[in-house]
């Protein structure tokens, strides 16, 4: 498994662009003793502070108060004047820790106290953002590079579908797709829906598509919009979207154990009536 958007060792997220790759070697212990506040950070902008592009829904971000679009301007007295600002200033505190966060909120300054948790899992942290919510919206900038690839979350109503994040640098990606390619096989004219989401170029996908002859939708996140919005830090992750375009089930990196979990999570959504109009 491996590791996108992510500043190494600090417990935070920056998404600053499909260049940030680094390879996950932490260990739990070493993962649950960093302070975790749960947001992502986008890439500098014009503006106070540091602009959040992402808040884990139930994190310690979260519970603050804190929301995407807000700008964090200082944090325990620190002034932030970029993202990597909030990393290390998070660094210096502890998991239990209360810090005071000065924010500005739809333009207007107010302070939030934040009670910093124990860094979570990278399953853990999807699976508090998304299970049980309905699923974000696809980036306006998502490009189709083969198949069909619905333009809309609300395009996939009545469908299961089943979102696959990936990239063609990742070892444990080659090994599921062709798992995935029989999935949507079997079970397209049911009902489903396959979709691989890359954030690396679009003719870079488009020929590992036909290197690897894949049957399903396959798109480019050339911005990492719709990566972003799914809270996607490692690859693979998988994420299971239900008729109604509900999340009901996510997988973070690839376990050959999990082939048959997917196939009857597929089947057990498939067997569920489609949503009334």
């Amino acid at each position: 498994m491996r590791s996108i958007f992510r500043a190494p060792a600090l417990g935070f997220l920056i998404a600053v662009g499909a260049a940030a790759v680094s390879v996950s070697t932490d260990t739990a212990a070493q993962m649950s003793s960093r302070p975790w506040l749960g947001v992502a950070m986008d890439a500098p902008s014009p503006g106070a502070g540091a602009r959040i592009g992402h808040v884990v829904r139930g994190s310690p971000a979260y519970i603050a108060g804190l929301r995407e679009g807000d700008r964090i301007t200082s944090i325990a007295g620190a002034a932030i004047l970029r993202p990597g600002d909030v990393v290390h200033a998070i660094a210096t505190q502890a998991a239990g820790d209360s810090v005071e966060l000065a924010i500005v909120h739809s333009g207007v300054p107010q302070v939030v106290h934040a009670t910093l948790a124990p860094f979570p899992t990278q399953d853990q942290m999807m699976r508090m953002d998304l299970l049980g919510t309905f699923a974000p919206a696809w980036g306006s900038d998502l490009r189709v590079v083969s198949g069909s690839v619905p333009s809309t979350v609300a395009a996939t109503r009545g469908r299961v579908v089943v979102l696959d994040f990936w990239a063609t640098w990742c070892g444990p990606c080659r090994v599921s797709i062709p798992r995935l390619d029989d999935l949507h096989a079997r079970y397209g004219a049911q009902g489903l829906s396959v979709v691989g989401i890359s954030t690396e170029d679009p003719e870079d996908v488009a020929a590992f598509v036909r290197q690897m002859s894949i049957h399903y939708g396959v798109a480019s996140d050339h911005e990492g919009r719709t990566t972003r919005a799914y809270g996607v830090v490692s690859l693979p992750s998988v994420v299971v979207i239900d008729r109604r375009g509900v999340v009901r089930d996510l997988a973070v990196g690839y376990d050959p154990g999990g082939d048959a979990r997917l196939d009857a999570t597929v089947r057990a959504l498939l067997a569920e009536p489609a949503p009334t109009p």
